[in-house]
């Protein structure tokens, strides 16, 4: 007789939107695009793998982002919208990855977050990204969040910092850039227990 895995559970939708001091956190809507200009501007988009994107590349990256509402199995997107005074600001990303077999949920997921350049170096992304942490740890089963990014990205790298994250690597050459040279890959890591210990102070 053949055994069968169970299916892994289906997780249920994040508790949205949040509110944070300045800023809400929310669904994103393709009727955002007017305001998600950022993935236009080169300088925003130099150290990402896409951009910049024209008007059919919008189009389309705004039908898969605002897709991205319900992750559950590996792979599966969280897009989340970054107001300001009612205005998109940024974007954030949770993506999860690993399981640990067909019968569970992934306990690994990756974060990410672009920001308009006008709204850069003003403790916008270290707010809104804490508050993406804070979703991930409390709204899925993870027991690790990991973001990569271009070791040269240094507002980046800062914010992985201020978040407590640890630095656990550096891939050399093994991103194909978008002018065909190979980029560097930085990964940073942050384990439940360590998001616990930093709220219990």
């Amino acid at each position: 007789m053949t055994q069968t895995n169970a299916a892994a559970p289906v997780l249920p939708p994040p508790p949205l939107p949040i509110r944070t001091e300045r800023l809400v956190l929310r669904h994103i809507r393709v009727e955002d695009q007017p305001d998600m200009h950022y993935y236009r501007d080169p300088e925003v988009c130099r150290y990402l793998p896409i951009g910049p994107l024209d008007d059919e590349g919008m189009a389309k990256r705004m039908e898969r982002l605002a897709a991205a509402r319900s992750p559950s199995v590996p792979d599966d997107v969280l897009g989340l919208a970054v107001e300001l005074d009612g205005r998109v600001i940024g974007d954030l990303m949770l993506r999860l990855k690993t399981r640990r077999d067909e019968s569970s949920p992934p306990s690994v997921a990756e974060i990410g977050w672009v920001f308009g350049s006008a709204h850069q170096g003003k403790g916008l992304a270290t707010e809104a990204a804490r508050a993406l942490v804070d979703l991930a740890f409390e709204s899925y089963p993870l027991h690790r969040l990991f973001a990569q990014l271009d070791p040269r990205n240094g507002p980046s790298v800062r914010l992985c910092e201020r978040l407590g994250m640890t630095r656990e690597a550096h891939f050399r050459r093994d991103f194909p850039e978008k002018d065909g040279t190979w980029g560097d890959t930085g990964i940073h890591g942050l384990l439940r227990e360590e998001w616990e210990a930093a709220r219990s102070r």
